[in-house]
């Protein structure tokens, strides 16, 4: 669970298509310390399993997901 002191980068990556989102995220994750926090918010209906295996592959964890038409899915750096 977050806190509000955290500070969180949002990363929107609606409109992009498999492996967008899980690329722009990756470039992203290398920009903050280890710990902090990424929200990514994406409408690909890959995008769940796509971050799920990228998150077991990477070893970063997948702190919130939240499904629906555009999901939001909230991840520490290891």
């Amino acid at each position: 669970m977050s806190t509000a002191a955290e500070t969180v980068t949002s990363l929107d990556c609606t409109g992009l298509r498999c492996p967008m989102p899980i690329v722009k995220l990756g470039l992203a994750i290398r920009q903050v310390a280890s710990g902090a926090l990424v929200e990514v918010r994406a409408d690909d209906v890959a995008f769940e399993p796509d971050l799920r295996a990228w998150a077991r592959q990477t070893g970063h964890a997948i702190v919130e997901f939240d499904g629906g038409s555009v999901a939001r899915a909230l991840v520490r750096k290891a």
